[in-house]
């Protein structure tokens, strides 16, 4: 009769040092290589539509880029102040834009997420942001033009419902994430749906939805630039009038301005949601 099997012990650790990674066995491998080796082909197919084949002429044309280059780097600053003045023109644009975004996507985002709504409200609801998303700030904003006429609020109107669309999914899927106690917590003092959703879900999810608004707000910073192309008024549309004249230096200067006041925002969005997570 064989008495017990000895078991063997595993490795002894020194004390600092750290247990090798577990090892996977080329099975368990077997998604993770199926999803990147189809990436690289989906690469590898793509060189010939996007022209890779002209990172060479980076190096075979490097003088038009110097000579751009050497005009760009002496701006003219001499109407700093109407730069100054429609660049925070611009920021505002982007301010109401994204006010107006989070006006829809809170509800909006209710609406979408799987643990609130029922799916008979859920599904259009998420096909109708897909829509707003999908839609390029460009094509809403000449919507707009078309209606409102040039300027401003037509780039206000285009930032809203884009960055709605996107907000929309965010707030969902934050809501989707929640913690369930306090929301059953709430519901078993007698309160009504609403009530459930303002004192049990809106405080889990308010730090959250805010930094995902002040992050759109960076971007709608940058988006609300581009808006000038179609007269959305703005510094955008000083830096296409400039750029179709071939005026580079005063193309330097304003494309400082902009990058000064981007990396004030993101700077200042960085500290406010540091304090909010």
């Amino acid at each position: 009769m064989s008495g017990p099997v000895a078991q063997t012990p595993g490795p002894i650790l020194t004390p600092g040092e750290t247990p090798a990674p577990p090892h996977r066995s080329l099975v368990q491998q077997a998604p993770d290589l199926l999803v990147w080796g189809l990436v690289l082909i989906l690469l590898i197919v793509a060189v010939k539509p996007v022209e890779m084949g002209h990172i060479s002429k980076l190096f075979t044309n490097s003088q038009n880029m110097r000579e751009f280059g050497a005009d760009l780097l002496h701006p003219n600053f001499d109407q700093l102040p109407l730069y100054i003045s429609q660049m925070w023109l611009t920021i505002q644009i982007a301010m109401w834009g994204t006010a107006l975004a989070v006006v829809i996507a809170v509800p909006f985002g209710l609406a979408c997420a799987r643990n609130v709504s029922p799916p008979w409200l859920q599904q259009p609801m998420r096909l109708l942001m897909n829509l707003l998303r999908s839609i390029p700030d460009l094509v809403v904003g000449t919507l707009f033009i078309v209606a409102v006429g040039l300027g401003p609020f037509a780039g206000v109107m285009a930032l809203a419902l884009n960055t709605g669309g996107v907000l929309a999914k965010l707030f969902s899927e934050a809501v989707e994430a929640i913690d369930k106690g306090p929301v059953e917590g709430v519901r078993a003092t007698g309160a009504n749906r609403l009530q459930e959703v303002v004192w049990g879900i809106i405080p889990q999810v308010a730090p959250l939805w805010t930094s995902y608004a002040l992050y759109r707000f960076e971007s709608n910073s940058r988006s609300a630039t581009v808006l000038g192309l179609i007269g959305a008024g703005g510094i955008g549309q000083l830096l296409f009038e400039t750029l179709n004249a071939f005026d580079y230096h005063h193309l330097s200067a304003i494309i400082i301005v902009i990058i000064v006041a981007v990396t004030l925002i993101d700077i200042l969005s960085q500290a406010m949601r540091s304090r909010l997570l």
